[in-house]
């Protein structure tokens, strides 16, 4: 369990929202953020059962969006109508390529594109506080997709 995210999450809970503070929370909090890659809610959820978890399914839910409200995880949703998360915690910035066949996720970074966010934002009068730049394709070879064109 990492101290300084559960006491942010803490903090969060205590003075900004004035949630109650449960060891439920800090159990969907440490499995979230020691899940590996994008995940949605269920996902978290059925991994918990498998590891003897007793915490609900609504409480997985409402924790997640809680986690994301606090920036411990950002909530992610490439084109499918499936709200994904993924670690924030002393990440840097990155940037995603969406597989529109099989759903793979690569992330990547890339220095120019922090530029061109900045940019924009001065050009429009914004003081940018993020951004997020999702590339929809298809992996070049098909054969390493989990789903074909139908």
């Amino acid at each position: 369990m990492n101290i300084e995210a559960q006491e942010r999450f803490r903090n969060f809970l205590k003075n900004a929202r004035n949630h109650r503070i449960t060891p439920e929370r800090f159990e969907v909090m440490d499995a979230a953020l020691q899940f590996e890659g994008h995940f949605g809610a269920d996902d978290l959820y059925i991994k918990m059962k498998n590891n003897h978890s007793n915490v609900s399914r609504a409480t997985v839910y409402k924790t997640l969006d809680l986690l994301a409200q606090c920036e411990l995880l950002t909530k992610r949703n490439f084109g499918d109508n499936l709200n994904r998360f993924e670690n924030n915690f002393f990440r840097s910035n990155h940037d995603h390529l969406v597989c529109k066949n099989c759903g793979k996720i690569a992330e990547f970074s890339h220095p120019g594109l922090r530029e061109v966010a900045n940019q924009i934002a001065a050009d429009l009068g914004f003081d940018i506080s993020g951004y997020s730049f999702n590339i929809f394709g298809k992996c070049k070879d098909g054969t390493k997709c989990r789903h074909t064109d139908e």
